[in-house]
């Protein structure tokens, strides 16, 4: 079963149709994509997804225009400097993703006193005005122990490698990695460094560790590092631990190989990188008038030793695997949240 399948299983039709209401109530709306951070292949891959998906709805006069920013420096500073210069340029919704659950907590009320709907995701915020879009990174972060104490129930030592420091997203799935130890007191953290989601950065962070660390068995991630995680071990001469992986088509490919070489197993997780059209979607719903609860949850995308190959094909040369919402996707979304 598909990972849309899975979202929409009760769902007997997709509508593809758009309706007449949301043409003639929205036609006339602008909405920004506001975007904190572009270097790594997930995030390139939800700004081509946001183009993809808002460009056909723009086209199909849904709305007046879906724009999206990135910032240069990933700084909270300069993100809200953006979301102040959308309020005067004049958009109906703002759709972001965030630097920090906090420190944007400013421009996002002054946002919200101007009339314009904010809906945040992936990193969300928390001031109460905005909508927020996430998966249960927590969980994310504690599944992948758990898997791990299923595949090796005698436990042992474990790197854990984080993404960008500050962010709401590291803090959650590695706060939920830290409770799966908890839970599976058979496993020992003994190594943690910050890959910024990156297989580049993490390739370096592991390799400059490695020598400072007992034999690890398990290698718990948040995704964009595990094949960089698994370069660096390789060149140290180390054995070859299991390394949760991304969802990257480095890292499928990689784990592919093994598998075919040696048996190596392994799971994939990650958040869609779609999950931005599903964002733009409810903002949209929010424009037509919609009544829609202040948190929605999404299912991470997770990838098995069974569904692999499957997932691999599916996945674009350098990309990430990813499901792209359709509006009819996120009124079940909201539906379901009622």
């Amino acid at each position: 079963m598909t990972f849309r399948k899975m979202l929409l299983a009760s769902v007997a039709i997709a509508c593809a149709a758009i309706p007449a209401s949301a043409l003639a109530d929205t036609s006339g709306k602008k909405i920004a994509l506001s975007n904190n951070y572009a270097g790594n292949s997930w995030r390139q891959a939800m700004l081509t997804s946001w183009e993809k998906v808002t460009g056909e709805a723009v086209k199909a006069g849904v709305v007046a225009a879906a724009d999206a920013f990135t910032t240069a420096e990933n700084q909270a500073t300069e993100q809200a400097a953006q979301i102040q210069n959308m309020i005067l340029q004049g958009y109906d919704a703002i759709v972001l993703n965030a630097a920090s659950p906090t420190a944007l907590n400013g421009a996002v009320k002054e946002a919200c006193d101007a009339g314009i709907t904010v809906v945040s995701f992936d990193g969300i915020v928390t001031e109460p005005c905005a909508w927020r879009i996430a998966v249960d990174f927590k969980e994310m972060g504690r599944s992948q122990v758990e898997y791990l104490s299923k595949k090796l129930p005698n436990g042992g030592n474990l790197l854990e490698i984080r993404g960008l420091a500050g962010v709401f997203v590291d803090d959650e799935i590695s706060a939920g990695i830290h409770e799966g130890v908890k839970q599976f007191p058979q496993f020992k953290i003994v190594g943690s460094v910050h890959g910024d989601w990156a297989q580049d950065v993490a390739q370096k962070a592991v390799a400059g560790v490695l020598p400072s660390l007992p034999e690890v068995i398990g290698v718990v991630t948040q995704g964009g590092d595990g094949y960089g995680a698994a370069q660096a071990i390789a060149a140290a001469k180390r054995p070859m631990p299991v390394i949760v992986m991304g969802n990257r088509e480095d890292e499928l490919k990689w784990w592919k190989e093994q598998k075919d070489a040696n048996g190596y197993e392994t799971m994939s997780v990650s958040i869609a990188p779609g999950v931005s059209t599903l964002a733009f979607w409810v903002a949209q719903q929010i424009l037509d008038g919609k009544e829609v609860k202040k948190d929605l949850v999404v299912p991470f995308l997770r990838i098995d030793q069974d569904n692999l190959e499957q997932n691999l094909a599916n996945t674009q040369a350098g990309g990430v695997a990813n499901v792209e919402y359709t509006q009819a996707d996120a009124i079940k979304v909201i539906e379901s949240a009622k």
